[in-house]
């Protein structure tokens, strides 16, 4: 079989095709959430509250959240819904650039891209899901109940989004470190004993990244620089079982 006969079938199709299929493909994601949305969006303010519950829950007695601006009312939940369509949407949204890009690639790089985009999804919500059960309460007790005495506690509904979905954004993709190690790995681009030599390095960068990320506290730095840590643990660990199988792949070979 010739070279030109192993080159993926992609590179044999014409440019405007590409970019029809391309159209294609961003238009059914940007219906998917658009779809979402407004089959949310009659739960708008339901879906805020479940959000806020964290904070709700331990506000003092007698505070509540409140909106100062005149529209925050209605943007708040809005933005919200719009946020959770596109999470939602996210695996219909990488199914379809899958979709495209699949006829491209090599069998061998089908059988790796297939489960590496499906763990940074579930990692993603992982993340997200790690910041709403466990960092939430944690960060809010201590915010709620550290102030002084006489200062009534009334957080803004709009500040109070921006900054949960930051937090949602900074854990999701701190999740997916596993994810990136493994592909350094796997790749060649480093080894297995250049990234555990390194260890000091990551975790200082860890907690950096933390700071940069997080409210400036240590509580809130520590609750992502040590998950971030675990989880660069976790990439090194697939990566030597990477490694491993291939040095047995390539004994077999060598037997045979």
């Amino acid at each position: 079989m010739s070279d030109s006969d192993d080159k993926p079938e992609m590179a044999q199709t014409p440019l405007i095709e590409h970019l029809v299929e391309l159209r294609s493909r961003l238009l059914r994601a940007v219906v998917a959430i658009l779809v979402i949305f407004l089959a949310l969006y009659a739960f708008a303010n339901d879906i805020y509250t479940f959000v806020a519950q964290p904070l709700m829950a331990l506000l003092p007695e007698g505070s509540q959240m409140i909106a100062t601006e005149v529209a925050s009312p209605f943007l708040a939940p809005f933005k919200l819904t719009l946020v959770v369509a596109v999470f939602a949407a996210i695996p219909y949204v990488l199914h379809q650039a899958w979709a495209f890009v699949a006829p491209g690639l090599y069998d061998n790089e089908k059988a790796l891209a297939m489960p590496i985009l499906a763990s940074s999804v579930a990692l993603f919500y992982a993340g997200a899901a790690f910041a709403y059960f466990v960092v939430f309460p944690l960060l809010f007790e201590f915010f709620t109940q550290t102030g002084p005495e006489d200062v009534a506690v009334m957080t803004d509904i709009n500040q109070y989004l921006n900054f949960v979905l930051k937090l949602f954004f900074a854990f999701g993709v701190a999740f997916e470190i596993p994810i990136a190690t493994f592909l350094l790995i796997a790749s060649g681009a480093t080894t297995v004993e250049s990234l555990s030599k390194k260890r000091p390095y990551i975790i200082l960068g860890c907690f950096v990244i933390g700071m940069l990320l997080t409210p400036p506290d240590v509580i809130s730095q520590s609750l992502l620089a040590v998950p971030m840590y675990l989880l660069y643990e976790v990439g090194i660990l697939f990566g030597r079982l990477v490694r491993h199988r291939r040095r047995s792949a390539e004994d077999e070979d060598s037997e045979a």
